[in-house]
């Protein structure tokens, strides 16, 4: 039988705010679920806005010592960050992002504030998350991931189109709790409290845990977790939706 494929989608921005400090993706939020996803025998694919080097939050690399998994990744998979391909190339158009869906098993969005300043709103990235959506592929992320997921409607050809379904409507949903925002400061400098965009959606529930505890939601096709600890377990449903 053929390997599952999973498409990955890093961000492309690496400014936090106006801070002057840099940002990215979150390391533990791709290492564990690819651990996962390896060993699952798996095809990972990656992509983002801009192609190339997707910038990873030198703050996640500080913050995973001890953490042997993403160490690992950091020195043995740099070519899955450091030469991704450009989002286009999967969804520059309605039929070319329906082609992928078609190919592909799953998408899956690792955090980091990144995904908060260009994928949230990035056209191609939403045509992307649509198509997988409307045809009945998996759609995860996890941390900050699901800010991607906030503007995005079920029409492929005009995913920002406000007359069709929210990708969110009736679906329980996980992500990057503002209580957890603000401990790490950050609240002021974010474009968005991401647990508050997903209350605002009509229909969507968000279902949170304690701070900075493992929380992983599936919600039909939809999988998302809360924050950098629960890397491993949305790779984890994400392999038992798979099969």
């Amino acid at each position: 039988m053929a390997s599952k494929k999973i498409l990955v989608v890093l961000t492309s921005h690496n400014k936090l705010g106006e801070t002057g400090k840099p940002t990215g993706w979150y390391l533990s939020e791709f290492a564990h679920p690819y651990e996962v996803f390896a060993a699952a025998g798996y095809e990972i694919t990656v992509a983002s806005p801009k192609g190339g080097v997707a910038p990873l939050d030198p703050a996640s690399i500080d913050a995973a010592k001890g953490d042997a998994v993403a160490l690992a990744f950091l020195e043995d998979h740099k070519a899955l960050f450091e030469q991704t391909t450009k989002l286009s190339t999967f969804a520059g158009d309605a039929a070319t992002a329906k082609k992928t869906a078609a190919a592909f098993d799953a998408v899956y969005y690792p955090g980091g504030h990144g995904p908060l300043y260009d994928l949230a709103t990035d056209v191609e990235s939403r045509r992307l998350i649509a198509a997988f959506a409307l045809a009945g592929k998996i759609v995860s992320a996890v941390c900050h991931g699901p800010g991607a997921f906030v503007n995005v409607r079920l029409n492929v050809e005009s995913p920002a189109d406000a007359a069709s379904p929210h990708l969110l409507s009736g679906h329980k949903v996980s992500g990057f709790k503002d209580s957890e925002e603000a401990a790490v400061g950050l609240t002021q400098v974010v474009p968005f409290a991401l647990e508050s965009a997903i209350r605002a959606v009509d229909g969507a529930e968000f279902v949170p845990v304690d701070d900075w505890h493992v929380g992983v939601v599936t919600s039909g096709k939809l999988i998302t977790g809360q924050n950098p600890m629960s890397g491993t377990a949305v790779g984890e449903a994400v392999v038992a939706a798979l099969k």
